[in-house]
Parts: C-alpha cells; sequence; structure tokens
C-alpha cells in the first residue's frame, strides 16, 4: 500500500473495511499529515505580504519544517501498517515455542517505533503552530487553530498506538522508558495546542 498514491476516498474506504490495517496507527499519522500542510497553508499566504516582511525569512524556516514533517507523518500511515503485519503473525505462535517471546518482542518494538514517531513529529508541529500562529498572517488564525487541533488528536492517537504495544512487552525496563517519554511530550504538548485553540477562539471573542 502506498498512502501518497491513494485517493482520500481510497483510503477512508480501507480504513473503514474489516481489516487491521490501516488503523488507528495510520489515521493518526495522515491526522498530523493534514496539520502539519495547514501550517505551509499559513505561511504561504503570510509570505511576500509587505506586513509581515519583517518575519519573512522565520516564516519561511516554519513552513520548510512543516513540510518535512508533513512528508514523514505521511510516510509513516505505510510504516505504521508494515509493522503491523509480523506483529499479526507473532502473535499465532504457539505459546510452547521456545523462539515465541523473542518474535513477539522484537515486533512489539517495531510496532511501538512507528507510532512513537509520529507523537514525536505531532509534538514539534504543534510547536511550529504556536510559532506561525505569533508570525503568520492574522487572517488564517482559524487554519493554525485547526492545524494545531488535528496534531492534537494525532499526538493522542498515537500515544494509545504507543501503550497498546508496551502494554504486552515482556521487557519492561524499556517499555516503561519509551511510556515515559511518550507521556512526557502528551502531556507538554497539549497543554501547547490547547493554548493556541483558545488563543485563536479568543480573537473571536
Amino acid at each position: 500500500m502506498n498512502t501518497a498514491e491513494q485517493s482520500c476516498g481510497a483510503f477512508l474506504d480501507a480504513l473503514a473495511a474489516k481489516a487491521p490495517i490501516p488503523g488507528g496507527g495510520g489515521a493518526s499519522a495522515l491526522a498530523g499529515a493534514l496539520g502539519a500542510a495547514l501550517c505551509t497553508m499559513v505561511g504561504n499566504y503570510t509570505v511576500g505580504k509587505p506586513k509581515y516582511a519583517p518575519v519573512e525569512d522565520e516564516v519561511k524556516a516554519l513552513m520548510a519544517r512543516a513540510e518535512d514533517i508533513r512528508a514523514r507523518l505521511l510516510a509513516l500511515v505505510d510504516e505504521d501498517a508494515a509493522a503491523f503485519a509480523p506483529l499479526s503473525k507473532a502473535y499465532a505462535i504457539p505459546k510452547d515455542d521456545p523462539t515465541r517471546e523473542e518474535v513477539m518482542e522484537r515486533c512489539l518494538r517495531d510496532a511501538a517505533a512507528a507510532p512513537m514517531e509520529i507523537l514525536r513529529l505531532c509534538s514539534q508541529a504543534i510547536d511550529l503552530h504556536e510559532q506561525m500562529l505569533e508570525r503568520g498572517s492574522a487572517m488564517m488564525c482559524s487554519d493554525v487553530g485547526t492545524g494545531a487541533v488535528l496534531c492534537w488528536g494525532a499526538l493522542y492517537g498515537a500515544w494509545l498506538n504507543v501503550k497498546v504495544n508496551t502494554k504486552s512487552m515482556a521487557d519492561r525496563a524499556y517499555a516503561q522508558a519509551v511510556n515515559a517519554e511518550a507521556d512526557e511530550l502528551a502531556g507538554r504538548y497539549w497543554k501547547t495546542a490547547e493554548k493556541i485553540y483558545q488563543a485563536v477562539m479568543g480573537r473571536f471573542a
């Protein structure tokens, strides 16, 4: 499956189908990519306007980073799906098979890696939106807010998909380290996203 080559409708059909992939991890990655794209959109409506000339270079830098994040998140839709297939097979290994624990542990780590990266990237995208709200065109503030909310949802979706994999890991020290990073990022950046949202809503009061 190559998500970048699918129509929106085809991806949604696949997501809605009675099939394990794509699932919540891939949907989170796509939501985050949409959020990052909105950051770039706001930048495009800012660059070239005399009023924003003093911050144009900063806005361009934010746009470049947002585009990097968007591309990576789109790729992670497929990477998340690819990591699930081996894990699904590992669960079918008989419990008395001496290789089962080692195979399961490797597959669980791989399956947790994609949503963990999604979580990190969405955190970074939320940070970009906070900066874009300060520097970007005031007329586009609702798009900044929308982008932050999409990344916020993606952040929480990825967090769930990290947790579902770390819960089954035998190496609890490794699982706890992954959970600690995920919890810290989610705990910090939902507050940032909420602040962006409230700041935008405050402009319409």
